[in-house]
């Protein structure tokens, strides 16, 4: 059994790397799409490519406009030649054991089973805070809260590629989204989520990405554990420009987050109380 990584970036400069190298060794190939990057990120692709070779299909495309993003995810999956596929975005960070067991499940998993749905690590800040998962509105099913559907089944009737970048997903011949079948697997294999942090060279370069801007979210996290052991990927060699993991939060950040919270919680838990987003 076949699989692939489908990882589409842009101006992911400070975690690319450490996405990459979390998954690579434990999967088939990789398709390594760069949609339009202005920061180094096509530089770290391009390392990584001379590193792991054909193993990574890297391609560099112009400037991709949020309509045109499902167009490129359906060219992704049309070169897609493997039987099970794993959505892994460039703020995406596996640890070795969780890449290790959504590979097993899928090479052991039931026919009936089209999809598998995991839970994420939303980080806050920085890399040493996070948000609580019941602060994540993603819905499969009764699960509610930060999960994502990770790893998708070539073989679905008619799966295709629809929506627009931020309303984008996966669905069937039907025109369905795929999470709606119910024929996923919930599988306890977390990652860890940069979404909420800084991700480009330089914060010109994140809001050259689309719906980004609103992404960098001034809030206080919860903070991890003491004895919370990261991905094994932010310990191993990267090269000397992609910056280090393990820098906190500016005073300027804490002083917004302590004033913001408490309005954004509240907007959460009861002004939006009972909305519900497929991913």
């Amino acid at each position: 059994m076949k699989i692939w990584a489908h990882t589409l970036f842009k101006n992911e400069e400070r975690w690319l790397w450490f996405s990459v190298t979390s998954v690579i060794d434990h999967i088939d190939k990789l398709l390594l799409w760069d949609t339009g990057s202005t920061d180094r990120s096509w530089e770290i692709a391009s390392l990584l490519k001379k590193k792991y070779g054909d193993k990574i299909d890297l391609r560099q495309f112009g400037t991709v406009t949020p309509k045109e993003f499902a167009n490129v995810r359906q060219e992704m999956l049309n070169v897609t030649e493997a039987d099970w596929f794993l959505i892994v975005d460039g703020d995406e960070i596996w640890w070795d054991d969780s890449i290790k067991k959504i590979v097993s499940e899928i090479k052991k998993i039931d026919n009936n089973v089209e999809t598998i749905v995991v839970p994420n690590i939303n980080l806050l800040g920085d890399i040493y805070h996070y948000q609580s998962s019941s602060d994540g509105r993603y819905t499969f099913g009764k699960l509610v809260g930060n999960y994502a559907l990770r790893a998708v089944k070539r073989s679905i009737a008619g799966l295709n590629s629809k929506g627009r970048h931020g309303i984008w997903g996966w669905a069937d011949e039907n025109n369905n989204q795929i999470q709606n079948r119910n024929t996923y697997k919930f599988v306890y294999t977390p990652y860890i989520h940069t979404t909420f942090l800084p991700r480009g060279e330089s914060r010109e370069d994140d809001i050259d990405v689309p719906k980004r801007a609103k992404k960098l979210k001034y809030e206080i996290g919860i903070e991890v554990p003491k004895d919370f052991y990261y991905p094994e990927a932010f310990f191993r060699k990267r090269p000397d420009f992609v910056k280090s993991p393990w820098q906190t939060s500016s005073l300027k950040y804490k002083f917004f987050a302590t004033i913001l919270t408490p309005i954004k919680r509240f907007r959460r838990h009861y002004l939006m109380k009972g909305v519900k987003d497929g991913y």
